[in-house]
């Protein structure tokens, strides 16, 4: 059984005329309160996995830390749904204002106005972009034992190197960059492939890692689109078998055509 899948529960199911019982596995789903000394910040619906790094990425995602060494000690308790963080500083940020998440998994994420431009010279190749995101079906671990969830990897031109999944498609951000701020992995000049909409708010955490190309298997909002379009970000949807769809900062994408770029 994967981490992070509910065995063993009953349903039933309607098939050619007849009804019939089996049991199945879902995905767990959990309320995780975040405490900044003392002080609760938020509560994430979320998947019981990688729950550390899914604090870390949040609280660096939101401007709360700026960075690892900022946290003195982190305490996640899944039985309790807590994680009790103390910072080495008291005065930290606390934002006030907050705005639910779009998606699936109740996230909650903090009003942020002005994003990071990200500049970068990479390019990569459309035959590329479609194998990482094969790839990251075929990581998709808990989708594939119980499906109801997202996944997300940070990836470069070869190869996945960071895979996350959860109920959130927000969270599998965090759990990215929680990890990659634990273990020391640059995420700027680096790919995000996502297998659900791309929303404003993902633009957003993709903008603070510093990523310049935001790959998804799905569609993004208008907002995101725009977002991206002045953040500098490289947007694409729609992902699949041999086609993608580029709506910002195609000139990263390399090309054989006279197809139009898209900026």
């Amino acid at each position: 059984m994967t981490k992070g899948s509910t065995p063993d529960t009953l349903y039933s199911y309607y098939s050619s005329g007849r009804w019939l019982e089996g049991s199945t596995c879902v995905p767990a789903e959990m309320p995780l309160e975040i405490f900044v000394n003392g002080v609760e910040l938020a509560t994430i619906l979320c998947t019981p996995t990688k729950l550390n790094y899914l604090v870390l990425g949040f609280l660096y995602s939101e401007g709360v830390i700026e960075g690892k060494d900022e946290v003195t000690s982190m305490r996640v308790c899944e039985e309790d749904s807590l994680a009790d963080v103390k910072l080495a500083r008291q005065d930290f940020p606390l934002p006030q204002r907050r705005t639910l998440g779009s998606g699936c998994g109740g996230g909650v994420s903090f009003a942020h106005e002005v994003l990071n431009r990200v500049d970068s010279d990479i390019k990569v190749a459309p035959d590329d972009v479609l194998l990482l995101v094969k790839r990251l079906n075929e990581r998709a671990e808990l989708y594939r034992e119980c499906g109801g969830v997202h996944t997300a990897a940070l990836a470069d031109a070869g190869d996945l190197i960071v895979v996350a999944e959860d109920i959130g498609r927000h969270n599998t951000l965090d759990k990215i960059l929680g990890e990659c701020l634990y273990s020391e992995i640059e995420t700027g000049g680096r790919l995000l492939i996502a297998t659900g909409r791309i929303s404003s708010e993902m633009l957003s955490k993709a903008a603070r890692m510093e990523v310049p190309l935001v790959v998804s298997r799905s569609s993004p909002t208008d907002r995101a689109v725009a977002l991206a379009r002045d953040a500098g970000i490289t947007l694409i949807g729609y992902a699949r078998g041999n086609r993608l769809s580029v709506y910002s900062h195609g000139e990263r994408l390399l090309r054989n055509s006279k197809a139009p770029v898209v900026n």
